[in-house]
């Protein structure tokens, strides 16, 4: 089933927004360990699945595959080294 539209433009904001946040954590001195950052940032993934969620549209189904994609998407952008 393919992702309405107004679900791709909320994923595509979402990344968007995901994106600025994790550049704005670059440091060349990290104040705190690769371990912690994981940790992190996989809540922010939870806090950024849990908000979208709320504004999916579509039949249960639909908005779904929206929040799949969305994860998905998201996970992708946040690998560290060695966690694929």
């Amino acid at each position: 089933m393919a992702l309405l539209q107004t679900n791709k433009d909320l994923i595509a904001t979402g990344i968007k927004e995901f994106n600025i946040l994790l550049n704005q954590q670059v440091f060349s001195d990290p104040a705190v360990p690769e371990e912690a950052m994981v940790t992190v940032v996989n809540d922010w993934v939870n806090f950024y699945i849990n908000y979208y969620r709320q504004q999916m549209v579509g039949e249960q189904q639909e908005q779904h595959e929206a929040v799949q994609e969305l994860r998905q998407q998201l996970d992708t952008v946040c690998l560290f080294p060695g966690q694929i």
